[in-house]
């Protein structure tokens, strides 16, 4: 992160820190970035709360939404957060790993949810707060999760069978999870900031990647990939987050408020999540520039058996009672495939 842009943010972040008896007829501003577009599930989800929560505090309260990684880019944004350089972010579940919260690398395992139905068992139930929980000794409060969609994998040659991407250059996000299952498909992963895929997809650095539709569509990623496949293989979805000691700072009445707004955001996020991607779906095929293959139920089945090992190989690192609680809410069984 440049210090120049972090410094900048920290001295933002005092000045709004001051008593708020003197700041009393100004807004308290709330910074909410993030690296997604504005018209993706997440971006229109941030906008969304940022009217409500204006709404709702009667101005008490001002949400900045940055889209884009105009402010941090992936990399940055959670150390951003616990220094108080911004206050909300909404980053994919794969980032919370790297924080030291493995367990939140659950959700990166393969097809261990087959359907939103399945997914909310977890994120909107007791799991699902627990593992928000798990956040709070780094400084961090969890208030919800956002869905984004499925992803599937795309690439310039095409993708019918595990055999296809053999060889690959995949991008994944940092996560041990998503790294394993790389390897599992005799793929090669790259770790990389989200950002960055477009150029390096340009200039051939990578050759593929995995993301939801709407990512794909919304970053124009479409445009250098020629084949997708609706492998469908995992989740991505995010946590909305904000820092601690800033959340626990405001006037109890104006916190109340924000959570209204916030659970109000969440039912709008998870509503039009599928819908954007679905609408995405079609923008891509639309275009011409990237040929949509829909795997057969066999073809899907040996991804299926492909993948399933790394459920076993990563137990250890999130948690084999973590695990079977997650498999007793979705009736998932990984010896099964």
């Amino acid at each position: 992160m440049k210090f120049s842009k972090l410094l900048f943010g920290l001295i933002t972040c005092t000045l709004s820190a001051a008593p708020l008896s003197v700041l009393a007829q100004q807004p308290i501003v709330i910074k909410f970035s993030h690296v997604v577009a504005h018209d993706t599930p997440k971006g229109l989800a941030a906008e969304f709360f940022a009217k409500r929560a204006g709404e709702l505090t009667k101005g008490k309260a001002k949400v900045e939404v940055y889209a884009n990684s105009t402010l941090y880019k992936d990399k940055e944004e959670m150390e951003a957060l616990q220094l108080g350089a911004v206050q909300m972010l909404a980053p994919s579940l794969a980032k919370f790993g790297p924080l030291g919260v493995k367990e939140f690398e659950l959700f990166d395992l393969p097809y261990i949810f087959d359907n939103y139905a399945e997914l909310h068992k977890v994120t909107q139930g007791p799991l699902g707060q627990s593992l928000l929980k798990k956040l709070e000794p780094k400084g961090v409060t969890g208030l919800a999760f956002w869905d984004n969609g499925f992803k599937s994998f795309s690439a310039n040659t095409p993708i019918k069978v595990p055999g296809d991407l053999k060889g690959k250059k995949l991008r994944i996000q940092s996560s041990k999870v998503l790294e394993e299952e790389i390897r599992a498909l005799s793929a090669l992963p790259q770790v990389m900031a989200f950002s960055e895929v477009y150029q390096a997809l340009q200039t051939g650095v990578v050759d593929g990647t995995e993301n939801p539709i709407s990512n794909l569509y919304t970053q124009k990623m479409f445009e250098v990939q020629k084949h997708l496949a609706l492998t469908e293989h995992g989740y991505l979805g995010y946590a909305v987050i904000v820092n601690k000691k800033f959340w626990e700072g405001l006037p109890a009445d104006v916190r109340g408020q924000l959570e209204v707004a916030m659970k109000e955001s969440t039912v709008y996020a998870n509503k039009i999540a599928k819908e954007q991607n679905d609408k995405d779906l079609e923008a891509v095929k639309k275009t011409g520039k990237t040929q949509v293959y829909v795997p057969t139920a066999e073809e899907k089945q040996a991804f299926k058996k492909v993948l399933a090992p790394v459920h076993v190989k990563m137990e250890s690192r999130i948690g084999k009672d973590l695990l079977q609680a997650v498999y007793k809410e979705t009736g998932f069984d990984p010896n099964k495939l």
